[in-house]
């Protein structure tokens, strides 16, 4: 009920779109919007590496999307590509809001076993529960890192493992890098400590703007993490321009595209 009751106070081009809600005796149904496929099954689809311009605006409508959200003080909480449908014409929409909620300032107490582990923030893998937008900036940067690598950036197994992940990426965090981190109800000063690498030495970025934009969704301190709204100033985002993506990749089973289906 309370994924009817946002997705029916929301309007926008890169949200998918709840169209009607029917019910029974026992059960719901929801109608939306239909778009062919989800993004994970798009990148496991196609093997060529996603080109520049189509990972450019899939960020610039999905950054367009979580700033109208987080205007409107709503947390999505669950973004992986699983989550994110696309078509052929080259959009992508946020959908599946089962753990979103409405969110209020001062930040509430929620809880902290949200967004699925790959993809969740280190503040909430340690233990926090004062969080706000930026555990959904996080979550995207997560993804963006995907589209450009086709696998994720960290795959961890439980927790502690995703953790870990993290830190031989970004390095161990500690007070000098983020204020408080230390007082976390999960951060243990016995933690392996790992120098932080250079995100170029496991990513190929296709310019020096894709890996700055990266960097500022992946910060450690959420106080410091940009926004959705601060990110869609950058010129890497402002530039973006609808693009197709790979069109094989939505061809049925007779090998025809829908298009040419209903063409012939």
């Amino acid at each position: 009920m309370r994924e009817i009751t946002l997705l029916k106070g929301v309007r926008h081009s890169s949200i998918v779109e709840l169209l009607d809600v029917m019910y029974t005796t026992d059960k719901l149904y929801l109608v939306f919007e239909y778009l062919e496929l989800d993004l994970k099954r798009y990148m496991d689809s196609t093997k060529a590496p996603f080109e520049q311009e189509l990972i450019r605006s899939y960020m610039k409508q999905l950054l367009d999307a979580m700033a109208y959200l987080h205007c409107h003080r709503i947390l999505h909480r669950d973004l992986k590509p699983q989550n994110l449908l696309v078509d052929k014409e080259g959009h992508i929409k946020l959908a599946d809001f089962g753990l979103s909620r409405a969110f209020s300032l001062p930040t509430r107490t929620y809880t902290h076993e949200v967004i699925t582990v790959w993809y969740r923030a280190p503040e909430l893998l340690l233990g926090e529960k004062m969080y706000c937008t930026g555990v959904d900036v996080w979550s995207l940067g997560c993804v963006m890192a995907e589209m450009l690598m086709k696998r994720a950036l960290f795959p961890g197994d439980s927790e502690i493992d995703q953790l870990y992940k993290i830190f031989k990426v970004l390095g161990t965090p500690s007070e000098d890098i983020w204020e408080g981190v230390t007082l976390l109800p999960d951060f243990k000063p016995t933690f392996p400590v790992w120098p932080p690498r250079q995100l170029q030495d496991i990513i190929r970025f296709h310019c020096l703007e894709e890996e700055e934009i990266l960097k500022h969704m992946l910060t450690y301190d959420p106080a410091k993490r940009r926004t959705a709204k601060e990110l869609l100033k950058l010129n890497y985002v402002k530039s973006a321009k609808l693009t197709t993506p790979d069109l094989t990749v939505f061809r049925d089973d007779t090998g025809e595209t829908e298009s040419e289906a209903i063409n012939s």
